[in-house]
């Protein structure tokens, strides 16, 4: 099997794996357009059907494919020890369905994420929207690319950015540090937008900046974060650093930042917050 190049990482394997988002898209779908239950975790997050179908299929397609490879989804991190997932220098990080939330709204703006971790870095992803069949997927050594009715493009970042700046307002998650971010950023124009794909409108140039002051997991950023690197973007703590994943006994994110163009001045917007970093 020939590998790329640039990231080393096989091109039939990215393929395998952008077919079985594709796949686990399909079940979503089947699932969505029916009368479905919604049952709620111990976190009193939602669960459904369809993210336990799209699981499924991922994990059963990942096996095998990539054997060798452990994955960590969210519908299964309870099953495993944080002492066993610490051993694994490589894994598949998985959320079946980011937007659990937009998927019971019904309105569209949820997501397949597949990341795959190597000593911390995630180094490829992809990102599906079920309803609008629309798949992104790269990593920073890749290249970032948008695969739409049979075509692919390949994507950049808006840089430099120029007023007003395009932010992205999550659709379920808005906070008071997030707004007092955005109001010292001067000129804004918000966009609400739900679930990884503000890291692909990021990555497209559609979007400038996505603050995030709260806690996500890591399936939530890792598969987002490769297509964004992937178009010349980042995705920072408040120190500024790149984000790492499996390094921690906590699956939690810190606060973050993601952005187009990596020469905005982020900093000067964080103000006397105290942010969170794991």
């Amino acid at each position: 099997m020939a590998e790329d190049a640039a990231g080393m990482i096989p091109h039939a394997l990215r393929e395998d794996v952008i077919a079985l988002a594709q796949d686990a898209a399909a079940a979503i779908l089947g699932i969505y357009d029916s009368d479905f239950a919604v049952e709620h975790k111990d976190d009193d997050s939602p669960l459904t059907a369809a993210d336990l179908a799209a699981h499924r299929c991922i994990v059963d397609g990942l096996a095998r494919i990539t054997p060798d490879i452990p994955v960590l989804s969210e519908e299964s991190a309870h099953e495993v020890s944080t002492a066993q997932r610490r051993q694994w220098s490589r894994l598949w990080l998985v959320d079946p369905l980011d937007g659990t939330r937009e998927f019971v709204k019904r309105n569209g703006e949820f997501t397949v994420n597949i990341a795959l971790i190597e000593d911390g870095v995630a180094v490829f992803g992809v990102v599906q929207a079920p309803v609008t069949g629309t798949l992104w997927h790269g990593g920073a050594t890749l290249g970032g690319f948008r695969r739409e009715n049979g075509t692919e493009t390949a994507l950049r970042v808006r840089a430099p950015a120029s007023a007003p700046l395009r932010v992205a307002a999550s659709r379920s998650h808005r906070d008071t540090r997030t707004q007092a971010f955005i109001d010292r950023m001067g000129a804004t124009e918000p966009v609400g937008l739900g679930s990884s794909l503000k890291f692909c409108r990021l990555a497209d140039g559609g979007l400038d900046v996505y603050p995030r002051f709260g806690p996500t997991s890591e399936w939530d950023t890792a598969a987002g974060q490769c297509v964004l690197e992937g178009a010349g973007g980042a995705v920072l703590d408040p120190h500024g650093r790149p984000f790492r994943y499996n390094q921690r006994d906590r699956i939690l994110n810190g606060d973050f930042i993601a952005l187009g163009d990596t020469a905005l001045p982020w900093r000067q917007w964080m103000g006397e917050t105290d942010w969170h970093t794991p």
